[in-house]
């Protein structure tokens, strides 16, 4: 019985880690993105040219996803949008595009909260040494407000979206 229960166990360990790096379709390596839609509710990120559609990842968001980011520390994923000023290939995650939060929307709200609106949005990869976790990142909404996605995910995103890139952020 012990034996056919660690097997089990060791069975679906090995599944969950064979899920989680499975590599899907790849974005071809000479297409560039204009445009980036973050979806909130549906926790997608779709790769736009020209609007037309290239291809769409899952994401994982702030722990407190729903809603809009209101000020620094509340660790919510914001809403507007924005733009991809710096690509940061040295972060404490596998690569991270720094997004341009806060807009002047967000510090004028900010302001009349009388709060601080933070920064450091980030759309990255896992933390580093954790990019086996892979998919199963996915299961639950860990961030502290910025846009997870697979360390595999990360390096194609990052290689379709130059500084500038348009990045809006909907509920």
């Amino acid at each position: 019985m012990r034996r056919t229960v660690l097997l089990v166990v060791l069975t679906l360990v090995i599944a969950a880690i064979a899920f989680a790096s499975w590599p899907s379709a790849q974005l071809p390596s000479n297409v560039t993105a204009d445009r980036l839609l973050i979806q909130k509710h549906a926790h997608c990120l779709t790769l736009y040219r020209n609007g037309v559609p290239l291809k769409t990842y899952a994401v994982s968001l702030g722990k407190h996803p729903m809603g809009k980011k209101e000020r620094a520390g509340d660790q919510r994923t914001p809403e507007g949008i924005y733009r991809i000023d710096r690509h940061n290939l040295q972060s404490r995650f596998h690569m991270a595009l720094h997004v341009s939060y806060p807009n002047s929307q967000d510090v004028a709200h900010a302001r009349a909260l009388g709060v601080p609106t933070g920064g450091d949005i980030m759309i990255h990869g896992l933390p580093n040494g954790l990019g086996w976790l892979g998919r199963l990142q996915r299961m639950r909404d860990w961030t502290a407000g910025c846009i997870a996605v697979t360390d595999r995910e990360i390096e194609e995103i990052e290689r379709a979206a130059p500084d500038g890139t348009i990045v809006e952020i909907t509920p």
